[in-house]
């Protein structure tokens, strides 16, 4: 092993330490064992995990259907006339104002005092820019007036 590659645990990971000395090389290093590197997907828990999904097509109100990479694939059947979504305006309406409910209901809304800070904010950042746009303004304006004046 050279000396700019780092050591690494014995493969048989049973805490065997291969070299005497108490787990230091000739050189004095204490061996470290490097953490597993993450594989970039997050574990999903409760029924998720379990391969049931939560997932609810918008469209019909429905489970949706399992992806392409998803198990549980089902065959493809042909479309009856009563399968689809209704075709009645007011039931889409209906259904539209139910779904906007539906999603207003998971916003985190902010509180009295959030909302005091937000809009002092606003307006503070607002009259700032005013200034700066009114100063601008008239600065140009009065060497307009003076250059053609």
């Amino acid at each position: 092993m050279s000396d700019s590659e780092p050591e690494r645990p014995d493969s048989t990971g049973a805490g065997s330490n291969p070299e005497p000395g108490g787990g230091r090389s000739s050189d004095g290093r204490t061996a470290v064992a490097t953490p597993a590197r993450p594989t970039g997907k997050r574990s999903r828990r409760g029924a998720a995990a379990e391969g049931e999904s939560d997932a609810v097509d918008l469209a019909t109100g429905t489970e949706a259907a399992p992806t392409k990479n998803g198990s549980g694939k089902k065959k493809k059947t042909a479309k009856k006339r009563g399968d689809g979504p209704s075709r009645n305006p007011l039931v889409f309406v209906w259904t539209y104002l139910q779904q906007v409910v539906a999603e207003l209901r998971k916003v985190i809304w902010p509180n009295r005092k959030q909302m005091v800070s937000y809009t002092t904010v606003v307006l503070v950042f607002l009259a700032f820019m005013v200034a700066m746009i009114f100063a601008a303004d008239y600065g140009l304006s009065k060497l307009v007036n003076l250059v053609f004046g």
